[in-house]
């Protein structure tokens, strides 16, 4: 007779980096996702960051991450996200590489207003081989742009998810999170593919 272990199963837990510029709305993300009170290095902006950090389209920013903020989702009772925000400004992308390492995938989270400041993130996962996908994140309900016309502007392949979102809300965050994992999972079901053709 085969005995079936009453022993709880641990949940797999998976990586994932929300990443992006300065005032991306990173800090609300995992907020408006996490399922325990967000660990947060949020200080507020002094003086000391005027001609430093580029305030163009965020001039009411008035605190910023210095480090990282941290998250967790459960997804299913075997699969748990570990959600890592990145810190936004150039100064603070020394810690990029330590925060990547192991992660399975990344959200690039995109502002219309400001296409360029996605780029450098962008760059960053392309090069490194980490999945992503952007989603772009629509201040006020309002975006003004379509997904493909934001994919075209960043010139991403077309095998990059594109998401519209609002980053406040937990359906729209947890959408965006899901479409990283699909496609993480394509990116290694392709790699199968390919190692098994040679």
């Amino acid at each position: 007779m085969v005995s079936v272990s009453s022993e709880p199963v641990m949940p797999t837990a998976l990586k994932i980096l929300i990443a992006g510029g300065f005032g991306v709305g990173k800090t609300t993300m995992v907020g408006s996702v996490s399922e325990v009170p967000p660990l947060e290095t949020e200080e507020r902006m002094t003086e000391a960051s005027l001609g430093i950090d580029d305030l163009s389209g965020v001039e009411g920013k008035s605190s910023t991450t210095v480090a990282m903020d941290f998250g967790r989702i459960t997804i299913g009772p075997e699969l748990v996200l570990y959600l890592f925000g990145t810190p936004g400004q150039d100064r603070f992308w020394f810690m990029w590489d330590d925060l990547a390492m192991g992660a399975l995938g990344a959200v690039v989270l995109a502002d219309t207003r400001r296409l360029e400041t996605s780029f450098a993130s962008i760059d960053f996962f392309e090069e490194r081989g980490i999945p992503f996908a952007v989603g772009v994140n629509c201040f006020h309900g309002h975006c003004g742009c379509s997904a493909e016309q934001v994919r075209a502007a960043l010139d991403l392949d077309e095998s990059t998810p594109v998401v519209l979102c609002d980053v406040r809300d937990r359906h729209s965050s947890k959408h965006v999170l899901l479409t990283v994992l699909e496609a993480a999972r394509a990116r290694a079901a392709a790699r199968l593919t390919s190692a098994g053709g040679h």
